[in-house]
């Protein structure tokens, strides 16, 4: 599975709205992963018992966009020095984690976490490198939430920031 990438990094709606916006990405869906309840709902996600972590999953084209650079702006995109935290976001459910779909992409990780991280944040890097389990699909208004309600308060105080801190360093990774 070299054409699926999946990370989390607090709330989903911030990773979606960025990586909708690679050149290279096709599908970003908002889901759950990395924990032990069958079916999860935001409601028991953030019940804070259900184990899972906010994600995204990615579907790329390798030969236009590297899992290496997608992995190189989600760290630039997210502080991967806060456990369990973005921002007004608390709880594991907004951990920093890099699930991994192959050993090749367990590679990469581990490689962008320990040389390019570092490079970007004082502290240490407590993104967790795990591998995939079952991806489970967030509620239909939790996908294209940013696209969708582009004027809501959390998107023009968090959201908004990011993706013009993106932008401006990535230019060149623009659909």
């Amino acid at each position: 599975m070299d054409k699926i990438a999946t990370l989390a990094g607090g709330c989903f709606w911030c990773l979606e709205a960025v990586y909708q916006e690679v050149k290279g990405v096709g599908l970003v869906a908002s889901g759950y992963m990395g924990g032990q309840t069958v079916d999860p709902s935001v409601q028991k996600v953030h019940a804070g018992d259900t184990g899972h972590a906010e994600v995204v999953q990615i579907s790329f084209e390798p030969e236009v966009i590297s899992y290496k650079e997608l992995l190189e702006i989600y760290f630039y995109i997210h502080d991967p020095t806060q456990m369990n935290r973005q921002g007004p976001d608390v709880g594991d459910e907004y951990r920093s984690a890099i699930f991994y779909h192959n050993d090749k992409q367990k590679k990469i990780a581990e490689e962008v976490k320990t040389k390019f991280a570092p490079t970007l944040w004082d502290g240490e890097i407590v993104t967790q490198i795990v591998k995939a389990g079952k991806f489970w699909p967030a509620e239909d208004y939790n996908q294209d939430f940013y696209r969708k309600n582009q004027n809501a308060g959390y998107c023009q105080v968090i959201i908004n920031p990011k993706l013009e801190k993106f932008r401006k360093k990535f230019e060149s990774k623009l659909k």
